[in-house]
């Protein structure tokens, strides 16, 4: 007969082998880290929305996922997300994104914005100071929310006065204070910036060692060389020391992508910090009320209104300039599209605007798993495991020297935060086309933030809102 003490002893053992030791465990899926190369059959533990073991061996969670034929990956990053709302997030997550941030064109001010989406986001938030906004402030228009709202306001024409341009630093120079992820300047948004405008913002980026995000100018206000507004930005990159990163590389530049891409690769190499994005769609989108459109000689039949779906002619072009909105613009080509995705140094930004009711450009919604469908798997233009980089490791690292908390993002680490993208490798693709924007990807099986799934089995899981800011922690130098 055993003593007491043992049979105490032999329950406690017993009941601690018992215990579950994680919140959550992710079990024997295929778990990929661009950082470190790992790439194999893995168990996740999960505690307090954070990775707190990734083993060969079996462990137990309160919950388990079984991610049996199922890559375990870093949640998305998307530097270029225009839909900062409920609705749009919720595609975003269903593609896989796990923080989406307006980087391009930016918020401002930045702390009403980050106080406005608080307990309210499926998915981390945050933005840049932007130029725009804080340009408007000046005139005492508002830019609403924040999208291209004040695009046709007369006063983006206008040169700022000796003594507008240093309020207008001082403006966004507030919103770097505030948490702002560096300086967002749509600058073919704005004709009425000069060259020493947009030097400034540099200069003010430079001191505080955050990168410049840009939409460079149009050509056609620089003799109509597509590569002449590429060469401003680097310029003044080189000059003040600022880093810079230039979005949508494809729609920007269009065949003369490929030399600009020489270009970006030549100043890095001379030490110029310079990063940039690109979406695997053949057609860009923006407002057709705004100084893009200002003067239009294009084709009116690469016009699509997102509305209708309908291609415009110089008659419903004019009636829908009047009007406002969005339009989807055609007539890249699929090469160099194609061949963009592939270069190992450009990364996958979406470029995504919002939902308005059903209509909207289809990469809102499919980005992140046409690359690793049609791209990477279909096509095999690039491996997946550079494919994931793209999205996870570049984008967390472009932002990490001055927002620490993005070091322990973009990685399947131990330690790492637990927002985690898990997909089916064989059937992953997005499902959003032109006419028929509003449909959610296929394959991305279960989304986690902070641990929290926001994706299960396939299904949007709704009113549940982890998402956090993303903030800045700067100081002058």
């Amino acid at each position: 007969m055993r003593p007491a003490w043992l049979a105490i002893a032999i329950s406690c053992v017993c009941a601690v082998a018992h215990t579950a030791a994680y919140d959550l465990v992710i079990l024997n899926g295929r778990v990929m880290d661009p950082e470190s190369g790992l790439d194999a059959v893995r168990n996740v533990g999960i505690n307090d929305g954070l990775i707190s073991k990734i083993t060969a061996t079996q462990i137990r969670g309160e919950r388990n996922l079984d991610a049996r034929g199922l890559v375990v990956a870093p949640g998305f990053i998307d530097l270029h997300a225009h839909g900062q709302d409920v609705r749009s997030n919720r595609f975003q997550a269903a593609d896989g994104v796990t923080t989406a941030l307006e980087l391009e064109i930016g918020r401002y001010p930045i702390a009403e914005f980050l106080a406005s989406r608080e307990g309210q986001a499926p998915v981390h938030y945050g933005a840049t100071s932007a130029h725009i906004a804080a340009r408007l402030d000046l005139f005492d228009r508002e830019d609403g929310d924040g999208f291209f709202s004040g695009s046709r306001d007369a006063s983006n024409s206008q040169r700022l006065t000796d003594e507008q341009l240093p309020a207008m630093i001082a403006n966004v120079e507030q919103g770097l204070l505030e948490g702002g992820l560096g300086v967002g300047t749509g600058i073919t948004y704005v004709p009425g910036a000069s060259h020493a405008e947009i030097f400034e913002l540099f200069r003010l980026a430079a001191s505080y060692k955050v990168p410049v995000f840009t939409h460079i100018r149009q050509a056609r206000y620089m003799g109509g060389d597509r590569l002449a507004p590429l060469q401003e930005v680097l310029a003044d990159a080189a000059a003040t020391g600022a880093a810079l990163h230039v979005v949508h590389f494809n729609s920007s530049l269009d065949e003369d992508a490929r030399i600009g891409l020489e270009m970006l690769r030549g100043v890095r190499a001379a030490g110029v910090d310079v990063t940039t994005e690109s979406y695997p769609y053949t057609a860009g989108s923006s407002r057709i009320e705004s100084a893009l459109f200002e003067n239009y000689q294009g084709d009116y039949a690469q016009l699509q209104w997102t509305a209708t779906g309908e291609r415009l002619t110089e008659a419903s072009f004019n009636q829908y300039r009047a009007q406002g909105g969005w339009v989807i613009i055609h007539g890249r080509s699929e090469d160099t599209n194609t061949w963009l995705i592939a270069q190992e140094d450009v990364m996958v930004a979406s470029d995504g605007v919002p939902f308005v009711g059903e209509f909207s450009h289809p990469r809102s919604a499919g980005t992140f798993a046409r690359v690793l469908g049609r791209y990477s798997r279909d096509k095999r233009a690039l491996e997946l495991m550079s494919a994931l980089k793209k999205m996870t490791l570049d984008p967390a690292a472009r932002l990490q020297a001055f927002t620490p908390v993005m070091r322990l993002k973009g990685r399947m680490q131990e330690g790492a935060h637990a927002d985690i993208t898990i997909f089916d490798p064989a059937t992953v693709l997005d499902r959003a086309t032109y006419v028929q924007p509003a449909q959610t990807s296929r394959g991305i099986v279960h989304v986690l933030v902070k641990g929290i799934a926001v994706v299960k089995d396939n299904e949007l899981v709704e009113d549940v809102f982890p998402g956090e800011a993303i903030r800045s922690e700067l100081s002058r130098i």
